[in-house]
């Protein structure tokens, strides 16, 4: 009893009917059509482009090349989400097809980090691990990431296929000139971004299946 008290008292908004809660109804209705509208836009804006990306990447997968993924913080789960889709294919007659999160190696990031500079975390091992007609994918919600568009400009010079997520106007990344292709959700809003970045590999994936 003296617990239900104690959380009545800390979150009182849980005894009342939602009915009494229009804001919270209303900030919930809001956010779920900024998320739709967002994508709206950004995939009438990009569909084009989506495909090239399928594209790229299923010729790299024809020329027996090997996909590697990249970001910081929110967009390094993006980086391991992509390359999971990829090399554990959810639906069944999938081929799976070999994928690298660069963001995952947690002693290589922190070593290479500590001894000669963050930026060079994803360069490293693109030295190290990558080839010609490989594929590097690389998430930032601003489009801005340093490490990224260090890596961006290293694959190239490997002769690497690069394509870039992008929020807000795109930064670095769709200036750099390194990024084949820059997906660029145009929202202030890192949430929107990364919902839209979500859905794009998701179809990018099909795409690409669908191809091969």
């Amino acid at each position: 009893m003296a617990n239900e008290k104690t959380l009545s008292g800390l979150y009182p908004f849980l005894d009342k009917d939602k009915s009494s809660n229009p804001d919270l109804l209303n900030s919930v209705r809001k956010k779920a059509e900024d998320s739709v509208k967002a994508k709206q836009v950004f995939f009438q804006n990009n569909a084009d482009k989506i495909i090239q990306a399928a594209q790229i990447i299923a010729k790299c997968y024809q020329q027996d090349g090997h996909m590697f993924a990249m970001g910081n913080g929110g967009s390094s789960c993006d980086a391991a989400h992509i390359t999971t889709e990829f090399m554990h294919p959810v639906t069944t007659g999938r081929k799976a097809l070999g994928a690298t999160n660069l963001s995952a190696d947690i002693a290589t990031m922190t070593a290479v980090a500590n001894d000669v500079g963050n930026e060079h975390v994803f360069v490293r091992q693109l030295i190290c691990l990558a080839r010609k007609n490989d594929v590097l994918i690389g998430f930032s919600t601003s489009g801005n990431s340093t490490n990224l568009i260090q890596a961006f400009a290293q694959a190239k010079e490997m002769g690497m296929y690069t394509i870039g997520f992008s929020g807000q106007t795109g930064g670095e990344m769709a200036k750099c000139g390194s990024v084949d292709l820059c997906l660029t959700v145009e929202t202030d809003s890192i949430h929107r971004v990364q919902e839209s970045h979500l859905t794009t590999y998701h179809i990018l994936w099909d795409l690409v299946h669908s191809i091969l």
